[in-house]
Order: structure tokens, then C-alpha cells, then sequence
């Protein structure tokens, strides 16, 4: 099987946590970002994740994929979420700050995704359009979304570990991990204590990799 994703992609990180925590023997493909053509001849959309299954046939849809991967062996390991509304709640308030750190940055980073001029531009285009501004002038302005993330941080006071529940992962897990890891990207970034040991255990678990050695 393949797994066709952007490292930075949260959706794609979604996917990925399921096969490293069942170490499955998917390979990862990472498509250039401004490849659109390739996504819609694979599955009729721009979309990513896209798992390529052992048939040969597709699947688009991140916790599709999730589900399918997770219940391949008929033992299933993922649980339900029992924190939806208040993960949901998180991702909504920090996510105009979040995206501001994190898109322009994410082209900084040397991901395979931006492996060349094109797809950098397509998706600097693309997100600055989105956030309403450069990435140099979000870059400039990293001190105010610092704070105001820092504000964001008390609708996580819910987080348990997952050593103090058997190191069992969730559909919050899912939902939450991947957007957590991503602001690993922002150098200078002081994650509250419980938060970061959350995204270290849970990046352990799943076998994936952080942006703290590479940060901006």
C-alpha cells in the first residue's frame, strides 16, 4: 500500500499517526504541493490524504483512511472520542493565530512537498490568500500570534496524557496531535508544560517526526 501526503498537511499527519502506531508497511509518497493533476487523476479531487490500497484501488478522506488502516487486522486500536466538542472548540480559537505562525513557515522548512520554486509559489499564493496577508508580513508579526495563542492555551486544561490511560490514542488524539505538532515549527514558541509533553508521547507512539530542529 502507499500513502500519499504533505508532511506539513494535519489531514495527512492523521493518517500517518495510524500507521506508525501499527508500524503497517505503507510506503509514503510525498506529492509536490502545486500537483494538483496527479490528486484528481487519483481520487477525482485536490484532496490529500490518498491511500493507494493493496488492490490498487484509492481512498481520500483522512479518518476514512484512519478507519480502514486501523481495522485492516480485525483488532482495531483507536477509541472514541469523548472530547470532540472541547478539541473543537480549541482548533477553533487558535486556529487564526495558528495559521498565520504556520503557513509561512511551512515553506521554510525543506519539506518534500516544496521541493521545487513551483510548489512553493503555488502554495504561497494560495495561503496567503487565505490568511489575507504575505507571508512576510505574518512572519513580522509572529510576536502578536504568539500572544494571542498563549491566550488560546487554557481550552486545552482538559488534556490527558497517554501514559495516564494506557497510552491508548483516541479519535481526539487524531483530531488534536496534528496541528500541536505543527506549531513545533515555530522557533521560540513555549508550549504550557502538560501540552508539550502531550504532543512528545503521542509523537512517540505514532513515530512521527517534530519540527523543533528545524524551527523558525
Amino acid at each position: 500500500m502507499k500513502l500519499f501526503v504533505f508532511d506539513h498537511c494535519p489531514y495527512c499527519v492523521k493518517a500517518m499517526m495510524l500507521v506508525g502506531l501499527k508500524a503497517l508497511p505503507v510506503e509514503r509518497v510525498y506529492l509536490q504541493n502545486h500537483d494538483v493533476e496527479s490528486r484528481i487523476a487519483m481520487v477525482g479531487a485536490n484532496m490529500v490524504p490518498i491511500l493507494q490500497k493493496a488492490d490498487g484501488s484509492f481512498m481520500a478522506e483522512s479518518l476514512d483512511i484512519v478507519s480502514y488502516l486501523d481495522n485492516l487486522d480485525g483488532k482495531p486500536v483507536i477509541t472514541l472520542a469523548s472530547q470532540a466538542d472541547a478539541a473543537s472548540q480549541w482548533q477553533e480559537a487558535s486556529g487564526y493565530f495558528s495559521s498565520r505562525l504556520l503557513y509561512p513557515r511551512s515553506v521554510l522548512l525543506g519539506l518534500p512537498e516544496f521541493g521545487s520554486q513551483e510548489a512553493i509559489a503555488w502554495f504561497t499564493q494560495n495561503k496567503s490568500a487565505m490568511i489575507e496577508m504575505s507571508f512576510e508580513k505574518a512572519l513580522a508579526q509572529t510576536a502578536d500570534y504568539l500572544e494571542g495563542l498563549a491566550k488560546c492555551w487554557p481550552r486545552l486544561d482538559w488534556l490527558q496524557l497517554p501514559s495516564e490511560r494506557g497510552n491508548k490514542l483516541s479519535i481526539d488524539d487524531i483530531n488534536l496531535f496534528p496541528g500541536l505538532r505543527n506549531l513545533t515549527m515555530v522557533k521560540g514558541l513555549v508550549f504550557p508544560a502538560r501540552v508539550r509533553a502531550y504532543i512528545e508521547e503521542v509523537a512517540a507512539l505514532t513515530q512521527i517526526d517534530l519540527y523543533d530542529d528545524r524551527a523558525v
